[in-house]
């Protein structure tokens, strides 16, 4: 039996995490078990608790609470009670995701520990080290004992900086997220008929990447687009409680009336939403991984996206944070190509398990 400590904090790793979960406890309960912590990056209810109980994720053993501050102080503090965790629970693994402080803080108390590290979605990179991710990204790849990448271009990243042992191509956990769920939300979903949409009748667009939302000029831009756009489609946009904040104290939230801003979606609503939208209008990641899973066209309000097969296949166009660019772009969206499959066959979660126990000596 291996114990794994799994490391969460924001709202898209308890997605992956739900998935790896799942197969621990659905197929290997007899061989692994699993302490999740929560570090409480993202703290509001919203993108948390719900997204714990729609997930069907095991309720968090700690709670860290930790949340708010510069980034080097979230880290610091992160990194010292994570610490304490590990020395408590001495696991065999520390299963870390994507590229948060909570990853990183992960990482690198258990690496000063001499507790193996299993790094999922390793490999990304954006290639732009003014982002905090790119830099939480590569540390904990470096330090990492299993890299489990998504993509082919992922191992190919690695591979460039010298990163080969340990190294593989499980596809994305993402993946097996939307094959499992997005069904049961066009079954159980009400959130078209509450918000009065129609089926391929609006846009989808979420915001909340420091580099669109902490400068005010990009910020503006973007602002700007979304009011025009609201002339041509529903525009709906669930907000980030840091964006809403940052919208009100620049005086920007009056610009937007036309447009309709509802509270974090809970994760079903949330997928339900992103399969009917006509076009998803993004800064974040997951979502434009999930607009290509879901066939929707996608329009990426950055200047480099990690998920360039999107891009290859034509789902996903980047647009930076230019008005007349974002509003030509959602209006043109068109579909992509078909059948293009780079993020494997829905499977990550238990071949990342499997791995884990090989690496561990486990029969």
């Amino acid at each position: 039996m291996i114990k794994i400590v799994t490391i969460v904090g924001a709202r898209p790793q308890f997605i992956k995490a739900a998935a790896v979960s799942r197969a621990i406890r659905n197929e290997f309960a007899d061989r692994v078990t699993e302490c999740l912590v929560h570090t409480g990056q993202h703290f509001d209810e919203n993108m948390s608790k719900v997204f714990f109980d729609e997930l069907d994720i095991p309720e968090p053993k700690y709670n860290l609470e930790i949340s708010g501050g510069h980034h080097g102080a979230m880290t610091g503090r992160m990194l010292e009670a994570v610490e304490k965790v590990l020395l408590d629970e001495q696991p065999d693994w520390v299963l870390i995701y994507g590229d948060t402080n909570s990853t990183l803080a992960g990482a690198l108390a258990a690496t000063k520990l001499h507790i193996p590290v299993a790094h999922v979605e390793a490999g990304l990179r954006s290639f732009n080290m003014r982002m905090p991710e790119e830099v939480n990204r590569i540390i904990s790849d470096r330090i990492s004992t299993l890299l489990f990448c998504p993509t082919k271009t992922a191992v190919g990243n690695l591979a460039a900086e010298g990163i080969t042992k340990g190294v593989s191509n499980v596809g994305d956990v993402m993946f097996d997220v939307a094959l499992h769920y997005r069904q049961r939300a066009r079954e159980q979903s009400r959130i078209l008929d509450q918000l009065g949409l129609q089926d391929k009748g609006f846009v989808l667009t979420t915001c909340h990447r420091a580099e669109n939302t902490d400068n005010p000029q990009r910020l503006a831009q973007i602002v700007e687009a979304l009011v025009r756009l609201s002339n041509h489609f529903p525009v709906v946009l669930p907000i980030h409680p840091r964006t809403r904040r940052l919208l009100a104290e620049s005086g920007m939230s009056e610009r937007l009336g036309g447009v309709r801003i509802t509270d974090p979606m809970p994760f079903i609503d949330m997928v339900a939403l992103e399969q009917a939208a006509k076009v998803i209008l993004t800064d974040s990641g997951g979502v434009q991984k999930e607009a290509f899973f879901y066939g929707v066209p996608c329009v990426t309000m950055r200047d480099e996206t990690e998920w360039t097969e999107t891009i290859a296949a034509r789902w996903n166009v980047l647009v930076g944070a230019d008005a007349d660019k974002i509003v030509s772009a959602v209006i043109s969206a068109r579909e992509g190509s078909q059948g293009v499959a780079p993020y494997g066959s829905g499977k990550a979660s238990a071949d990342i398990v499997r791995a884990l126990i090989l690496a561990s000596g486990v029969s």
